[in-house]
């Protein structure tokens, strides 16, 4: 079968992608296990270091162009998880291009599956920006009302909806995975507004000070990056009959502060000379962070057996182990 992951060149994709390769099957169009013998690498720029393996392309191109997506979506037996994505910082800055990435993008994803005979499965990577006031003041979990407070969380919220609705026609077998907050990003900070989530770890690690853009007290939902990798890939393989009419499944995460996060680095860096967090509020910062929601369940992710972290002190183990030499 031919895989395509969409915004492979992303942190989150690199990972997919090495998990995709050593497992080296999915679950196919038919319902049995399916040897990945195509896996096509998609992003808007180049995509670096991808792994040398003859199973693997890459593609660089626009994702809100219908004849480049229709041209990755080439046959029938066929996945997709689409992570392309304009991420929240720079969707609030540019509505425009939020609209014709996130939207338009998504849109021609599922048309171009869509096209295809039988029913693809398709991973769309959703986010708990879709949730927003009143209810991030509470519990948020897969049966809360949709209320974004950013574009971002806007254009998810719409490919949720419409990834429901072309399954429900027959069109794909599609399944959404709602990130909460995904640490530790390695690597310089992206454009994603949680991007502080990961500098509060990532920085003091490599012994650079850092700056936390909101109070201490501040609280997230956060998972980490092998538990959403393993999310990913377990949740393409759910017999989609498990899934209902709502397609969108709240992934695992735990709740914490960003004290949380400065508190465990000690316990878990050994001996590593750590850099110094300062802790000072942007007020546009804490006013987007605001609309985030604090506490989650995820009944559904754990009736279909999709892993969570234990605490915090294993996200940071893991970071370490795999990035930090």
């Amino acid at each position: 079968m031919k895989v395509v992951v969409t915004g492979a060149g992303g942190f989150i994709g690199r990972l997919l992608t090495r998990a995709l390769l050593e497992r080296g099957s999915l679950t196919g169009p038919s319902g049995g296990q399916e040897e990945i013998d195509r896996l096509v690498l998609f992003d808007a720029v180049a995509i670096d270091q991808a792994p040398r393996d003859p199973r693997v392309e890459t593609v660089q191109g626009d994702i809100s162009d219908p004849a480049t997506v229709f041209a990755l979506c080439d046959q029938d037996d066929l996945s997709v998880f689409h992570l392309a994505s304009v991420l929240s910082g720079t969707g609030e800055a540019d509505f425009d291009l939020a609209f014709r990435v996130n939207f338009e993008g998504g849109r021609n994803v599922l048309e171009a599956l869509r096209a295809r005979a039988g029913t693809p499965r398709l991973v769309l990577a959703s986010t708990t920006a879709v949730f927003g006031e009143p209810a991030v003041h509470g519990t948020v979990g897969d049966t809360t009302r949709h209320t974004p407070q950013t574009t971002y969380g806007v254009t998810k919220a719409i490919l949720e909806l419409l990834v429901n609705d072309y399954t429900r026609k027959g069109f794909v077998d599609g399944r959404a995975a709602r990130l909460p907050t995904i640490l530790v990003r390695p690597g310089p900070p992206n454009a994603a507004t949680s991007g502080f989530a990961s500098g509060v770890i990532r920085e003091p690690l490599n012994g650079v000070d850092t700056v936390v853009p909101v109070p201490a007290e501040t609280r997230m939902i956060v998972t980490g990056h092998r538990t959403c990798v393993a999310c990913f890939v377990a949740l393409h393989e759910v017999d989609g009959s498990q899934l209902g009419s709502d397609r969108a499944v709240t992934l695992p995460s735990i709740s914490v502060t960003i004290q949380d996060l400065v508190d465990c680095l000690p316990r878990v860096a050994g001996d590593r000379p750590l850099g110094r967090v300062s802790i000072e509020p942007d007020p546009d910062v804490v006013r987007v962070v605001n609309t985030w929601a604090a506490h989650s369940t995820f009944e559904k992710a754990s009736a279909l057996g999709l892993p969570v972290d234990p605490d915090a002190d294993s996200i940071v183990r893991a970071f370490i182990e795999d990035f930090c030499g």
